[in-house]
């Protein structure tokens, strides 16, 4: 019987809103909904579209910018009891998000640990602000993901585990294809019925306790 292990989004997932959208709706740089729209149709990849719109904030603004993001924040319900869940079990849970570390690892700060965290990083020493891509694609992706999930999902390497991947939008779209189960909701649980991904839809992470904790009692997975 297979163990689980969790891959979980942060944007729109773990908080009830996109955050990085939020920051360019409050600060409003000039052209960031035409590239918004072309990272969601695909024209652009995550990459090459979130450095872009990170660009255009200037670096000097980063205090107003990380306030703003952190104290806008808000955490999606059930999540701090998730997170225990998912330790009582033990379960691994990873956080893995298309975000930046200026303002995941403040707002995560209260809820971990965590297996591990993975997310861009952020550089403010030149005049707008720069990504930086650690965690890139490995050569079995093409996708210039940015932060690329099935990458990291191949780099972890849990063999014979029950892959839970969490999400919600473009970012968590390839994640999916990787995964025994999916527990989605909005763009990416449109996807998983278009391409009949196994899922279940979610609103809190009480439900995705409840999901959980049914395939553990028939014996789908085990802890």
């Amino acid at each position: 019987m297979a163990m689980p292990v969790i891959y979980c989004d942060f944007d729109g997932t773990i908080t009830e809103s996109d955050n990085i959208i939020a920051i360019m709706e409050k600060f409003a740089p000039p052209g960031w909904e035409e590239i918004k729209n072309q990272i969601l149709s695909r024209q652009f990849s995550i990459c090459k579209g979130v450095g872009k719109l990170f660009s255009l904030l200037p670096s000097d603004r980063k205090d107003e910018i990380t306030k703003f993001a952190i104290e806008n924040a808000k955490i999606r319900a059930g999540f701090k009891e998730f997170v225990a869940f998912a330790h009582e079990e033990g379960i691994p849970l990873y956080i893995v998000s298309g975000g930046i570390d200026f303002f995941i690892y403040p707002i995560l700060a209260d809820y971990g640990p965590f297996t591990g965290v993975y997310c861009n990083k952020s550089d403010f020493s030149e005049e707008g602000i720069q990504i930086l891509w650690p965690h890139t694609c490995d050569p079995l992706c093409k996708n210039d993901c940015g932060c690329c999930k099935p990458s990291i999902i191949r780099h972890l390497n849990h063999k014979n585990s029950f892959r839970i991947v969490i999400g919600d939008s473009v970012t968590d779209l390839e994640a999916a294809k990787h995964a025994d189960f999916v527990l989605a909701r909005d763009l990416l649980q449109e996807k998983c019925l278009e391409w009949g991904i196994n899922h279940r839809e979610f609103h809190t992470f009480f439900d995705c306790i409840e999901e959980i904790k049914k395939r553990i009692e028939v014996g789908e997975i085990s802890c």
